[in-house]
C-alpha cells in the first residue's frame, strides 16, 4: 500500500513515520525544499524522543521518502493525507489556506481514485470546501474521477508522540462511503492490535470531536488552576484537593494538576477556534471562553508571586529559569508561559539566567539575547536571588540541596509545577512558594 503525507511538520512526520514502521510506503511532501532537503540528508525539524531513529531505519528499507513534488508523490497513492499547518487568524479562527492548497493541487493532478484524508486540526465544514475545490478543479480539466474526502484527526502529544500513534487509544474517521470505510480500516488495521477501537463516523463529527477533546482537557487544566488559586484564600492544599477529586472514577486522576498554564500547539489555538466556530453558528461557548481567560491569567501567577516577595523591587535582581518548553519532552515553546513570566521580569529591570535540556535554541530564536542561556542547570543558580521552576522536566525533580545553598544569593523556589515537597524545602532552609499550597 502507498500512500502521500502532505506536510512535514509534528504531525505530518510522526504520522508519516509511523505508517512506513508498519510496511506502508509513505512518500513525506512539504513545499519548503529546504526542509525535504535536510529529511533527507536525515536533519529532523523537531524533536520528538526516538523519532530520528525511526526515521533513519525507515529510510534505510525504503519504506520512508521525502520529496516537494506532490504531483509525482501522488502517483499510484491510495490515500493522501493533509497535514499541513491551519495557523490561527486574529480573530482565532483557523486559517485554511493551506489546507484548500493542496485539495487545489490534487484536483488538479488526480489520475484515478483517491481518498483525500484531512489529518489537521480543522473547522467544521471544511471537508465540504476540500470537496467544492477538489470537484472545481476537475471540472476545469473536463475529467469525471471519483474520489472521497475523510476526516482523521490527531490524537498526539508532543513527548509521547510515536507511541501514542502506533498504540493509540481510539482512532476517529469520518467519511462518506463504504469504499474509503474499507481502504482506511485496512490502513489502520495494524494500530487497533490493542483492542482500542477505530471510530467510523459522519465527518462533521470527526471533525468537531479533536475541538472537543482539547476543549475539554484544557478545560480540566483550568479549572484546577481556578481551585488551586482559591486554596490560597482559605488555606487549602491543591494536591490534597486533587486526589480528593480524582479518586472519584467519574472524574479520574489525569490533567488535575495545578500549574502555570497550558500552552503548545494544540490547546490554546484549538480553545479559541472552536469558540469561533460557535460564534460565527450565534451560539457563545461561555465555559470555554472562560477556560481561556482562566488560562491567560495563570500565566501571570509565578511572576506576581515573585514580585510580592520582593515587595516590587526586581530591578538588578537575577533569577534563575528552570523550563523553557511549554511541557517536558519537547522544544516546542508556542505559547509557553515561560514566555510570559520571562518577559514580564525583563520589563521589570530584572535579569534572567534560563536552562532547558532541547528548548534552549527556539528560546534564543523567540526571546533572542535579552537573556543568558546555560547549558548546565546548576550554573545558573550562581548569585541569583531565586530560583523559577516552569516546566517539569525530570532532571528538576531531585534537588542538591548543598548545591542550592553554595551558589544560591537567597534561598528561595517558585515552583510553577508542584514538584518539590515544601516539608522538605522547609527542612533545608529553603522558602518555597508553589500553586495553591499551604505555606503560600
Amino acid at each position: 500500500m502507498k500512500i502521500t503525507m502532505v506536510g512535514t511538520g509534528y504531525v505530518g512526520l510522526v504520522s508519516g513515520t509511523c505508517f512506513a514502521e508498519t510496511g506502508v510506503t509513505v512518500t513525506c511532501v512539504d513545499i519548503d525544499k529546504k526542509k525535504i532537503e535536510g529529511l533527507n540528508n536525515n536533519i529532523i525539524p523537531i524533536y520528538e524522543p526516538g523519532l530520528d531513529l525511526m526515521i533513519e531505519r525507515n529510510v534505510k528499507k525504503k519504506r520512508l521518502f521525502f520529496s516537494s513534488d506532490l504531483a509525482r508523490a501522488m502517483k499510484d497513492s491510495s490515500v493522501i493525507f493533509s497535514a499541513v499547518g491551519t495557523p490561527p487568524d486574529e480573530d482565532g479562527s483557523a486559517d485554511l489556506r493551506y489546507v484548500l492548497e493542496v485539495a487545489k493541487e490534487v484536483g488538479a493532478n488526480m489520475t484515478d481514485y483517491i481518498i483525500l484524508v484531512t489529518k489537521s486540526t480543522v473547522p467544521i465544514g471544511t471537508a465540504k470546501k476540500v470537496k467544492k475545490v477538489i470537484n472545481e478543479e476537475l471540472e476545469k480539466r473536463g475529467v469525471n474521477i471519483p474520489f472521497d474526502v475523510a476526516s482523521n484527526p490527531e490524537f498526539l502529544k508532543e513527548g509521547d508522540a510515536i507511541d501514542d500513534f502506533m498504540r493509540p487509544d481510539r482512532i476517529v474517521i469520518g467519511l462518506e462511503s463504504e469504499k474509503a470505510k474499507k481502504i482506511m480500516n485496512r490502513l489502520y488495521k495494524p494500530f487497533v492490535l490493542n483492542g482500542h477501537p477505530i471510530l467510523f463516523m459522519d465527518i462533521p463529527s470527526a471533525e468537531l470531536t479533536k475541538y472537543a477533546a482539547n476543549s475539554m482537557l484544557a478545560t480540566k487544566i483550568s479549572f484546577m488552576n481556578d481551585i488551586a488559586n482559591l486554596c490560597e484564600y482559605v488555606g487549602a492544599d491543591i494536591n490534597n484537593v486533587r486526589k480528593g477529586i480524582g479518586s472519584d472514577s467519574r472524574i479520574g486522576h489525569k490533567f488535575l494538576y495545578a500549574g502555570v498554564g497550558y500552552g503548545g500547539s494544540c490547546f490554546p489555538k484549538d480553545v479559541k477556534a472552536l469558540i469561533k466556530t460557535a460564534d460565527e453558528n450565534n451560539y457563545s461557548l461561555e465555559i470555554l471562553k472562560s477556560v481561556e481567560n482562566v488560562n491567560e491569567r495563570q500565566k501571570s501567577v509565578l511572576y506576581n508571586k515573585v514580585y510580592k516577595y520582593f515587595s516590587g523591587e526586581l530591578s538588578g535582581k537575577t533569577f534563575a529559569v528552570w523550563g523553557l518548553s511549554f511541557k517536558p519532552n519537547t522544544d516546542d515553546m508556542r505559547e509557553a508561559p515561560a514566555i510570559v513570566v520571562i518577559n514580564k521580569l525583563l520589563a521589570a529591570g530584572a535579569k534572567v539566567n534560563a536552562y532547558d535540556p532541547v528548548a534552549t535554541e527556539e528560546a534564543k530564536r523567540i526571546i533572542g539575547n535579552k537573556i543568558e542561556y546555560f547549558t548546565d542547570k546548576n550554573e545558573t543558580l550562581i548569585d541569583v536571588d531565586a530560583m523559577i521552576l516552569i516546566t517539569e522536566w525530570n532532571e528538576f525533580r531531585v534537588v542538591n540541596y548543598k548545591v542550592l545553598a553554595k551558589l544560591m544569593k537567597n534561598k528561595v523556589i517558585f515552583d510553577g509545577r508542584n514538584i518539590y515537597d515544601p516539608k522538605e524545602m522547609a527542612e533545608n532552609n529553603i522558602e518555597y512558594f508553589g500553586i495553591g499550597r499551604t505555606n503560600n
